[in-house]
């Protein structure tokens, strides 16, 4: 039988900042310093920013091997050629990746004009030259008009999308084509913000799953001069940015040494986005045990972080179902344990 949470409240994410559970304790009487951050030493979030040459698998490698930690994985893929932020998650951050990959990513991409690769960038085979062309920076502002918005975007051959079971990159590897079906993306941002042909530079901001290779390419195709990807950074991955991420060798070291405060973001702030709920023990010990709650209806979408009132320490993010009234655990979390 359900029951309702004791002394219960809701706030609009944009009132509960990091740390987000002194916030929360502070509000149920728990001093600042009594209230221990959702940092433990097996779980957080590490904005990395990965180096030109590494695969997003080797930045979760060398984070495992310097952690000790079993469950490490990235929450957003960078191609070897590109660098910028890549999220890895750590212990039981693994949990929210899905969240952290919503997030809306930031570019900077630099174009070549007038060469064509069969992989959309300069790693891959020229398959087409054109030595002179007639196009000029309002061309390119006029290309652009066309890719700002909702728009559908035929994946690149060589992905990490799968056709049939098999990574389409494997495919193309065996010289292997096989048909794409267009998938929705969303542009919000896309401007030129540097033009010295047969180059130029964009800032796009994006949708999860656009690829910005892929843009590179049909930017090409439209203006009739064929095009591919010079160089890509990632400015931002949702509010995570390249001006507070470390460096791959920075990380590992601090990892080494056992610093992770200093590198790690708390797991419940990929989770900001949400409202924020604090509740007495028997709710708390009854989320745990994956037991329905009644509380408040939510003001926005139907999911919400879990504090304890007690401790200000996070909990769980738990899912309202409408039809029952009531927030079920969607996942728990148990930030005090000392193992991956």
């Amino acid at each position: 039988m359900a029951t309702r949470i004791a002394k219960m409240t809701i706030e609009r994410a944009g009132a509960v900042r990091e740390p987000c559970l002194a916030c929360a304790g502070e509000s149920r009487g728990v001093s600042a310093r009594d209230v221990e951050p959702a940092r433990a030493a097996t779980a957080g979030i590490l904005n990395v920013d990965k180096p030109v040459g590494l695969t997003s698998h080797d930045v979760v490698a060398r984070t495992r091997q310097a952690s000790g930690l079993r469950k490490v994985g990235h929450a957003g893929t960078l191609d070897p050629a590109a660098s910028g932020v890549l999220l890895v998650c750590l212990g039981q951050a693994t949990r929210v990746t899905e969240f952290l990959m919503r997030g809306r990513k930031r570019y900077d991409a630099e174009i070549r004009l007038g060469v064509t690769t069969d992989t959309g960038d300069g790693e891959g085979r020229v398959t087409r030259r054109v030595p002179e062309f007639d196009v000029g920076q309002e061309d390119v502002q006029e290309a652009l008009s066309r890719f700002k918005g909702h728009i559908q975007q035929i994946p690149p051959m060589h992905s990490a999308l799968k056709h049939q079971g098999t990574t389409l990159y494997r495919l193309a590897r065996q010289g292997i084509e096989v048909e794409r079906e267009p998938r929705p993306v969303e542009i919000y941002d896309l401007r030129l913000t540097d033009w010295t042909p047969p180059t130029f530079r964009l800032l796009v901001e994006c949708s999860k799953g656009t690829y910005i290779r892929a843009l590179a390419t049909d930017l090409g195709d439209v203006l009739g001069t064929g095009a591919h990807l010079q160089h890509l950074v990632r400015l931002a991955c949702g509010p995570y940015t390249l001006e507070d991420a470390v460096s791959l060798t920075e990380a590992v070291q601090c990892l080494t040494d056992g610093q992770w405060q200093q590198i790690l973001h708390p797991v419940d702030e990929a989770l900001l986005g949400f409202e924020a709920v604090t509740m007495d023990g028997e709710a708390e010990t009854m989320i745990r045990h994956g037991q329905q709650v009644h509380g408040p209806e939510p003001l926005g979408a139907p999911f919400c972080r879990a504090y304890s009132s007690s401790s200000g320490r996070f909990v769980a993010l738990l899912q309202y179902d409408r039809q029952s009234k009531t927030w079920q655990p969607r996942k728990v979390f148990n930030l005090d344990e000392t193992t991956a």
